[in-house]
């Protein structure tokens, strides 16, 4: 009854809006609701043709800022499955979600379901890190259990089907995790220092055997902003380490980046990565995959001898 409830007021909802088909495509098929598109992407690749995906996060955008309209927020409330990162990731579009979660609509938050790690250094420090996806293996989990919320909680879908789109996945991720890990070779571990525009890459560096030696931002979020003293001391940290480049999220200003590069006495590149958002399908990150090959490649290229 709750359910059927929050069909009708969600209905009601498109037509204040002035939606002529609030459900993914007006077709009435079971309906998926992600909120990042590294998750839609994850989240695509196991639901298949069994039902309508809809992403809330456009490409290119930034998961901790960007925001949704009242068409989005009412598919979050028809959706059969919710699935988001959490860990305080999707700042903007939380509340939606958990509004949804007390109505009655399944919610899955992935980040906290694959061992989060925390912070371990700026404003955040101690709090859990929601950037799970820059390890491969912790997406290999995650997918497995997005495979069990939608056999479990979607109606209509095909259990094999899904189990099957999981299982080809699942060897795409290994491998992908195989090459990772072969390409980070040609990198002396005594090179293998991070510096980001801000903390995201906790995971990669605790999987692959990096050393984040700052961020351009010291928080875990793109919302805050450095002082005057961290971006010293990060110049610092970066001529003690002798920090080869500095690597930015393709989705934010470099400036910050590149007035440390001039700070710097030392020959410091300041390389893009798509680290937070994946991209149009023509801009080098379409996918999850694609994603994390480009950027080892970048990472590999900018730090190998």
């Amino acid at each position: 009854m709750r359910r059927r409830t929050i069909a009708v007021f969600a209905a009601l909802s498109c037509v204040l809006v002035g939606l002529t088909a609030c459900a993914p495509g007006g077709s009435g098929r079971p309906s998926v609701v992600v909120t990042t598109n590294i998750l839609g992407d994850i989240t695509r690749n196991i639901v298949g043709d069994q039902a309508e995906v809809t992403v809330l996060m456009e490409a290119n955008a930034d998961p901790h800022s960007f925001g949704i309209s009242a068409q989005q927020a009412a598919r979050i409330e028809q959706a059969d499955l919710v699935v988001y990162n959490g860990l305080g990731l999707e700042e903007n579009v939380l509340r939606h979600v958990e509004a949804a979660g007390e109505s009655g609509v399944p919610t899955f938050a992935a980040g906290d379901a694959v061992d989060p790690i925390a912070y371990t250094s700026g404003d955040t420090a101690g709090r859990p890190d929601p950037h799970f996806w820059t390890d491969p293996d912790r997406v290999i989990k995650a997918a497995a259990l997005i495979a069990d919320q939608v056999v479990q909680f979607v109606d209509g879908v095909d259990s094999t089907a899904i189990r099957a789109n999981a299982d080809r996945y699942r060897t795409e991720l290994e491998e992908l995790t195989t090459w990772i890990s072969t390409s980070f070779a040609r990198i002396p571990a005594g090179q293998r220092n991070l510096v980001t525009n801000h903390h995201v890459f906790g995971y990669l560096s605790q999987r692959f055997g990096f050393r984040v030696i700052g961020a351009v931002i010291p928080s875990g979020t793109t919302l805050a902003s450095p002082s005057a003293s961290d971006l010293r001391s990060l110049v610092t940290a970066i001529e003690q380490a002798g920090v080869r480049a500095i690597f930015v999220d393709s989705s934010q200003p470099d400036r910050l980046a590149q007035v440390l590069k001039q700070e710097s006495r030392l020959a410091v590149q300041v390389i893009p990565l798509f680290s937070e958002s994946l991209t149009g399908p023509d801009q080098g990150a379409p996918t999850y995959v694609q994603m994390m090959r480009a950027n080892t490649k970048a990472i590999s290229d900018g730090l190998a001898p």
